[in-house]
């Protein structure tokens, strides 16, 4: 332990002997933990934020749209020909034990009166399921009813962003509001949910029951049609499963040939979400290598500098060893001044880092999350480093013959 101490004694006082020279053999340590440090926290960030966005959507989702349509040699996509009903979603619901919600659902924009303020947004008529697969619950209000569906109310769930820009300070529960000239009655606030992963606001929308838009506001061209159904599966494991179900089951009641093609389309955003998690996730580690090149640069600058150092100090080194010092005592001394190096610099790379990093997030809004692991990671790395590429310097410092050391100028 005595000779621990005093190596890192005659360690420090050569280190501050030649201060710029032991700022720059750190600088490369400190940019390499800066960098990764900060790639990390932002990758972690953008993992964060795509999960936010999976909980947003609904866990264990699937979307099944109506079918297509061909006119003039021109091919239409999903949603333009309303090939499902209120009834497929019922059957669905009730002949696929692992689906926990169903929810169907038609939609479109219309312009919403309330006052002398109005505003276009999105109306979505849906049950209260619907709320229920997306996570979506009320900041005040109820929610439809049974009664409401069946009888077709003209009652309405709000939005953050419609609340704000037609009420003001006003509560709008009681209130009415026209749609498509069309009065009715605000029964429920929606909790806000900020954007979607594609930046739509998620707030500027209006829920109605399912009944009053088909017969009230939309005006299907066949009683009971909707455009789309939302289906939650009770366990992720059996996404697949209810996926291929939801097929088999639509087809034999659409009636379908074998050879016939699915009038509808059936998407399980939860995989897709997935996917694009992995993705983040990826390219979170291919940033945190890139980074971690940086630190294999300053590990080479530290190999360099003591290689230069013990060249400077070869006659130092003689005189040491003429008085008693033995080999093992140089190398100790040369590897506590590479590791000393490497962890001043890494420590100082962690601060920068993090500074920076929470620089970067506040001007850019980007969500970080710092991992005490990947802090101390890159610390251990950094240490690694200079141990590493110090090694040979010490090693060829120990191994000076004491005569030839003494002789050198």
């Amino acid at each position: 332990m005595t000779r621990l101490f005093a190596g890192l004694r005659l360690a420090l006082r050569a280190l501050m002997v030649n201060k710029m020279r032991s700022s720059l053999t750190m600088l490369g340590i400190i940019i390499g933990v800066g960098a990764v440090i900060a790639m990390i926290a932002v990758g972690a960030g953008a993992k964060a934020r795509i999960a936010e966005q999976i909980a947003n959507m609904g866990s264990n989702l699937i979307i099944v749209l109506s079918g297509s349509s061909t006119s003039g040699g021109l091919r239409f996509g999903s949603g333009t020909v309303p090939t499902l009903t209120a009834d497929d979603a019922k059957a669905i619901a009730i002949e696929i034990p692992s689906v926990k919600y169903v929810a169907p659902n038609i939609s479109g924009v219309a312009q919403v009166v309330f006052g002398n303020q109005n505003w276009s947004t999105i109306i979505n008529g849906t049950t209260s399921e619907m709320l229920e697969i997306r996570g979506w619950p009320l900041i005040s209000g109820r929610s439809f009813t049974q009664q409401d569906l069946d009888g077709a109310t003209k009652v309405c769930l709000l939005g953050r962003t419609v609340v704000e820009t037609l009420f003001g300070g006003i509560d709008p529960i009681g209130q009415i509001v026209r749609i498509k000239k069309v009065p009715f009655t605000v029964i429920g606030v929606l909790m806000p949910k900020g954007q979607s992963t594609w930046g739509q606001d998620q707030d500027d929308i209006i829920f109605v029951p399912l009944t009053t838009a088909q017969k009230r506001l939309f005006g299907m061209q066949f009683p009971g049609m909707v455009r789309a159904i939302s289906v939650q599966a009770r366990e992720p494991e059996v996404m697949k499963e209810v996926e291929n179900q939801i097929v088999e089951l639509l087809r034999q009641r659409h009636r379908l040939q074998p050879n016939q093609e699915n009038d509808f389309t059936v998407r399980n955003l939860t995989e897709v979400m997935s996917s694009a998690e992995e993705s983040a996730r990826v390219m979170s580690l291919l940033l945190g290598a890139i980074a971690s090149i940086s630190l294999i640069v300053g590990g080479i600058g530290i190999m360099n500098i003591m290689l230069v150092s013990v060249t400077e100090r070869t006659r130092e080194i003689g005189i040491r060893m003429a008085v008693g010092a033995k080999g093992r005592d140089i190398l100790l001394q040369f590897l506590i001044e590479s590791l000393v190096l490497s962890l001043i610099g890494g420590t100082l790379g962690i601060a920068i880092g993090v500074a920076g990093t929470l620089v970067l997030s506040r001007f850019t809004q980007w969500p970080i999350f710092f991992s005490i692991n990947a802090i101390l990671l890159a610390f251990l790395f950094s240490g690694s480093v200079g141990v590493f590429f110090g090694f040979y310097p010490a090693r060829k410092a120990s191994m000076l013959n004491p005569i030839e050391a003494l002789r050198y100028e």
